[in-house]
């Protein structure tokens, strides 16, 4: 169960905007699963202008900064780990979750993801569970040094009949790998 006032904060993505999504619905679950001493929120991602290079460039005077950024940045700056939960669309990540990777990747140097562990669940309602958009997030993030758990991966396939509560056997899976992250984020707190 999270702990309000735990002291190692996760930051949890979700890769879908649609507020009953089927990523949201799992994000919930997976929040729950962490042990003592973890509190995670989710950190909403919709509301973010798409990334602009202007907007970091102090000699555009035309396009400040957005506060959304800024808000955004400091969350996961000041998280000690990151969560995300992604539907894959089209074989690839939704585009405001690559938009989220690129807004935190900015300005050059200041990346917010830079060593953050990161825990990443996909799926999907076919078969494959997001494999796809999983394999794609992990590259982006593989830029940032970003600690990741290898395998067992985490690809919920046929997700919409697998909520809204989870199989025994697919809760343990999953619990077991909520485990997983919380350890590796304990390591490198």
């Amino acid at each position: 169960m999270t702990d309000t006032t735990a002291s190692l904060k996760t930051a949890v993505l979700v890769g879908s905007l649609r507020r009953d999504s089927n990523a949201r619905k799992i994000a919930k679950i997976a929040m729950g699963m962490l042990p003592a001493g973890h509190h995670a929120e989710i950190v909403e991602i919709g509301h973010l202008p798409l990334y602009n290079a202007d907007f970091d460039d102090p000699d555009a005077h035309w396009a400040p900064r957005p506060d959304s950024y800024e808000h955004f940045r400091d969350a996961i700056r000041s998280a000690h780990g990151v969560f995300i939960v992604t539907p894959e669309n089209n074989r690839c990540i939704p585009a405001c979750l690559k938009n989220a990777v690129d807004i935190g990747s900015k300005p050059t140097g200041e990346a917010v993801w830079m060593n953050k562990p990161v825990g990443i669940v996909s799926h999907s309602v076919g078969r494959m569970g997001g494999y796809s958009s999983q394999k794609n997030l992990r590259l982006a993030l593989s830029y940032f040094d970003m600690p990741m758990l290898g395998q067992p991966e985490v690809f919920l396939g046929q997700s919409d009949r697998l909520l809204p509560d989870l199989p025994h056997d697919t809760a343990e899976f999953l619990g077991r790998y909520v485990q997983r992250y919380a350890t590796l984020v304990e390591k490198h707190a």
